[in-house]
Parts: structure tokens; sequence; C-alpha cells
């Protein structure tokens, strides 16, 4: 059974190749992610690379091998369905549920995260729209865009935050921009660096830096 250190690596490479569209994930940037040295990071991708779990290359980077991102995903599945479970269930904050279930997530057992899994009906998004990987390690693709993609009128939902920092949570929550709200786009302004949007019960306007950190789909309605 692979280390929580090894999961933990895992983790963060195939969340870092997500980034890169393709590319190598360079040892800084994953030093940076899992906040390391360099070195160390270098080391530990040597180790896994031994073990058949990644591709290296030195001095480029390096990527997940189809059975490091199996267990990568295995691992995401785990975090996600336990995020969502302790804000569903359990009633904690979206914003406070990160670093309980990285601690969690190399402790539950299958059988108690396939339980959870039930309880929940079978998620296929945790609190902040992030897919979770199925049982046999797939994600379903979703044609997702940043809101700073969109153009005056669009009638758009919420599907996904990518900015877990607690501050930034607490913010789009206290502003209701939420996974699942409806919203349309009332008016950009590039001078301002600004989006503005119109939901049912209010209007909000937002810089784009931190509309940016959010993506949409078209709304339900059309």
């Amino acid at each position: 059974m692979p280390t929580s250190t090894v999961e933990n690596y895992l983790k963060q490479i195939y969340l870092e190749q997500q980034k890169v569209s393709g590319r190598l994930v360079a040892m800084g940037h994953l030093a940076l992610a899992m906040n390391v040295t360099p070195g160390t990071a270098t080391s530990m991708v040597k180790t896994l690379s031994d073990s058949g779990l990644v591709d290296y290359s030195p001095r480029v980077g390096a990527q997940l091998t189809d059975a490091g991102e199996q267990l990568a995903l295995r691992v995401l599945r785990r975090h996600r369905i336990l995020e969502l479970f302790l804000v569903e269930v359990l009633g904690l904050d979206w914003s406070e549920v990160h670093e309980d279930a990285e601690n969690l997530e190399h402790a539950v057992s299958d059988q108690v995260l396939e339980r959870m899994d039930a309880l929940l009906d079978y998620p296929v998004t945790d609190p902040h729209g992030d897919p979770i990987p199925t049982t046999e390690g797939r994600i379903e693709p979703r044609q997702l865009a940043r809101l700073t993609n969109c153009t005056t009128g669009d009638a758009v939902r919420i599907a996904r935050v990518i900015d877990q920092d607690a501050q930034f949570l607490q913010f789009a929550d206290k502003h209701s921009l939420r996974p699942g709200m409806e919203v349309t786009v009332e008016s950009l302004d590039p001078v301002a660096d600004s989006i503005t949007l119109r939901s049912k019960d209010s209007t909000l306007t937002l810089g784009t830096k931190a509309a940016a950190k959010i993506l949409v789909e078209p709304s339900v309605d059309g």
C-alpha cells in the first residue's frame, strides 16, 4: 500500500499536469506546490520513477505513468468524497474542509468510502465543483469556460471554483458564487478590469482576477 507521502506526490503531480496541458511538470513547480525544496521533490520523483509510477526526465520534468495516474485518481476520489461528506453531512464550511480531507484521505477504508458515496447519492462533483473520479478512475468530461471569457448577456451557471484558498471561498460564499448559482453577465468593463453579474436577487461587480477563478457552463434555462 502506498505511503501517504507517495499518495500526496502522485495527487499533486496529477493536479499540476492539468495546469500545463500535456507538458512535463517542472520540479520547481512541484516543489512549490508541495512546500518542499526542489532537491527534495526531485529525490521523491526519482523514487516514484524507480517504482514505475512516474516518467522523469532530468532538468525537464515529470509526468505520471498509467499506473501512477490510476493511483492519483483513487486519492482524488477519496479526497473529494470526503470534502462533500464533511460539508453535506457534517455541516462544515466549504472553506474549512480541505485540511481535514487531506488527513482523512489516507485513512478511510474503501468500504467506508463507498458507504459515504452511496449516502451522498453517488455525486459527480465535490462542494467546489471539482469532478469526482469514478471507482474505475474515470472523470466525466465537462465543457466549462472561465467567467472572464463570457460576453455581455450570457446566461450561465457557476460550475466550479478553482481557487480553494479559504479566504477566496469565504468571499465566494458571501456573494453566493457557488456551483449551481445561475447568473447573467450584465456588463464587462475593460477599463475598470471588471465584470458585473446579475442574479435573481442581486447584482455584483467582480474584478477579472477573481472572476477568472470561476468556471461556468450555459444556464439550464438557456
